[in-house]
């Protein structure tokens, strides 16, 4: 959290702190149960967007993708077989229906050659809906198999990781903490009584105790234009200009207006 500012009457002079913190920041959870068989990064390595984090076991489910499959495919055959056996039996129909008009078949064999017909037609339809289930069981397979890849949501570093060979992992855990690089923002406070002075745009002198001898520039981006009653001070977002490759998202700065 943004440090108490200085109470000093000259904008100019007023200094507080604040942490610096990149714009995209994300705790990688685990999108579903499982077993953690490899680990691809490590703290402070780099990653690119979409690149694999870690890997759950799959095994059982692209075993269950290729059942799927198979049975999309079967289906899919029979629907084509008795949607063939359905056109005859409409032929026969359109025949029985001639005959049975002429009184050259009884009603009973007109009724046979109609109950061939409802019958092709109720196969039809059950194996459509086979099919249209198991397309459904595959889809749900597909999407628990592309969630065993627990993957990067952006270019950034890893800043945290907390997952172990093997380790048995539910929904929702938290597993790595990625954070962007770069842009890079400063979030501090300023009081009441120089708040007028920081309006965004103006230059901002930013240091840290950690790297005595570097003087960073910034720019006010974002001022809030709530005043906190408790505190009796407004938050202000900074921009940091061109950053050094010395400052990593997390450190604390001195943060005044620029002379």
């Amino acid at each position: 959290m943004p440090g108490p500012p200085s109470d000093r009457s000259d904008p100019k002079s007023f200094t507080t702190t604040g942490p610096l913190v990149a714009e995209q920041q994300a705790d990688i959870a685990a999108e579903r149960d499982g077993r953690v068989v490899n680990i691809a990064v490590l703290i402070g390595d780099h990653v690119q967007r979409g690149q694999l984090l870690a890997q759950l076991d799959d095994r059982a489910l692209r075993s269950a993708c290729d059942l799927h499959k198979a049975r999309i495919a079967s289906a899919h055959a029979q629907v084509r077989e008795w949607e063939a056996e359905e056109k005859s039996a409409e032929a026969d129909l359109r025949r029985a229906d001639v005959m049975r008009a002429d009184k050259i078949i009884s009603e009973e064999n007109w009724e046979h050659v109609k109950y061939k017909l409802d019958e092709t037609i109720a196969e039809v339809a059950h194996y459509r809906d086979e099919e249209a289930a198991a397309e459904a069981d595959l889809s749900t397979a597909s999407l628990q198999l592309e969630q065993s890849r627990i993957v990067a949501p952006f270019t950034g570093v890893v800043g945290r990781s907390s997952v172990r060979p093997a380790q048995e992992v539910k929904a929702g855990d938290i597993l790595f903490w990625i954070t962007a690089e770069a842009p890079l923002r400063v979030l501090f406070t300023v009081s009441e009584t120089a708040m007028a002075a920081f309006s965004v745009g103006k230059t901002l002198e930013l240091t840290t105790a950690d790297y005595p001898g570097l003087r960073q520039s910034g720019r006010i981006l974002r001022v809030s234009p709530v005043v906190d009653p408790a505190s009796g001070s407004v938050q202000v977002i900074g921009a940091v200009v061109r950053p050094s490759p010395l400052l990593k998202p997390g450190m604390s700065m001195q943060v005044r207006l620029a002379p």
